[in-house]
């Protein structure tokens, strides 16, 4: 076994799975951490910012004998290091990408500022190792920068994408479900579904919302559960489908509290998103693990996520194919056996569960030391 390391994990935006992500490292890890982190808001001065900052503000961290630092693509790596004391720019940086400003999708009033797909571009090259979350994410990510230098008009470099390939893996991102009491419904209840995602544009919510609001008039009962947190520009088809379906609403409003939030998902039968962003999925793994089905289209990272042998009933084709999906396992013949269910379950504890996902980045993580003076 390699020897205890000292690393400290740097997230300049501290929320949502970024957040998850990072206690579920910190609380499983062999190696002892130290945590600096900023709020989750704000994210483009905290790409822009967050490296002065940590380098040279919030330098608590920067005390003792350090042997890895560990932080998210929302840090620009080259500026950090670049900043850095003299005694602390060899030690090896990863750099774990949740998310890029090269693929994700723009809002209708956005437009893309590649400014920050290059802070991408230059944190991978300035990082020993980059991570991500999903093969489907490591791809999408390169073809993307391989696409933003070759707009370029001169000098254009030829060799930075098969580099940072070179020190790139996939490493899926560790999921820590507490073990919840799963109550089962009585035969009366009416099926409940959830939506535990952000209420953000790129989550897609209309095509969702729309599938349910047509079963419902065809007299479907169901109750929905919207757990996601919820920002000032969210998209207005969340009052919409509140008002719309106010008597299928059970609850509307993101859940603090980590452990009610479990709770919620384990009293729900099924999850379900019509993302047009999304990586890899941990709050949808998180519902999985609490005992829900899933209904994910089949696109982005979720093939991935789902073993191929349950996608015929976990995933559908495409939006006009969401309301018949969703019809099945309302109506009962869509509805996943629970030793099939179970299954899913196991397949994914084996991949992403935090217990056994961690040792993969413990053994990466002592792989990047080299012995110091």
């Amino acid at each position: 076994m390699s020897p205890m390391l000292n690393i400290v994990v740097l997230e300049p935006y501290y929320g949502g799975s970024h957040a998850a992500f990072v206690d579920a490292f910190v609380k499983t890890t062999r190696h002892r951490v130290t945590l600096a982190t900023l709020p989750a808001r704000k994210w483009k001065w905290r790409m822009r910012g967050a490296a002065v900052w940590f380098a040279c503000e919030q330098t608590d961290w920067q005390k003792g004998d350090l042997h890895v630092i560990f932080c998210s693509d929302m840090l620009s790596v080259a500026d950090l290091r670049s900043m850095l004391p003299t005694h602390l720019r060899q030690i090896p940086i990863v750099c774990y990408f949740h998310e890029n400003q090269l693929t994700y999708p723009l809002s209708e009033d956005d437009r893309r500022d590649f400014q920050f797909g290059m802070t991408n571009i230059t944190s991978c090259l300035a990082a020993d190792a980059v991570w991500f979350n999903s093969k489907y994410h490591m791809e999408a990510f390169l073809s993307a920068a391989d696409a933003l230098l070759r707009q370029m008009p001169d000098f254009v470099p030829g060799r930075l994408v098969p580099a940072i390939r070179s020190k790139s893996a996939v490493h899926p991102p560790p999921v820590d479900v507490p073990q919840i009491h799963r109550s089962i419904p009585s035969d009366d209840r009416r099926l409940r579904i959830v939506w535990p995602h952000r209420w953000e544009y790129d989550k897609n919510p209309e095509p969702l919302f729309d599938a349910l609001v047509k079963l419902a008039d065809e007299g479907f009962d169901f109750e929905l559960v919207l757990t996601g947190e919820r920002f000032r520009s969210a998209p207005e088809a969340f009052d919409r489908v509140c008002g719309r379906l106010k008597g299928h609403v059970l609850h509307a409003g993101f859940i603090p509290d980590r452990r009610s939030y479990m709770q919620m998902l384990a009293d729900c039968d099924v999850v379900v998103s019509s993302a047009i962003q999304e990586n890899f999925g941990i709050a949808v793994v998180e519902a999985i693990l609490n005992g829900c089905q899933p209904v994910l289209p089949n696109r982005l990272a979720y093939p991935e996520v789902i073993p191929e042998a349950f996608h015929q009933m976990c995933l559908y084709g495409c939006e006009r194919d969401l309301q018949g999906h969703l019809r099945r396992v309302l109506d009962g013949p869509g509805r996943m056996p629970r030793e099939q269910l179970a299954s899913l379950q196991a397949a994914l504890r084996t991949k992403c569960d935090a217990p056994m996902a961690i040792p993969a980045f413990d053994r990466g993580l002592g792989a990047l030391t080299v012995e110091r003076p």
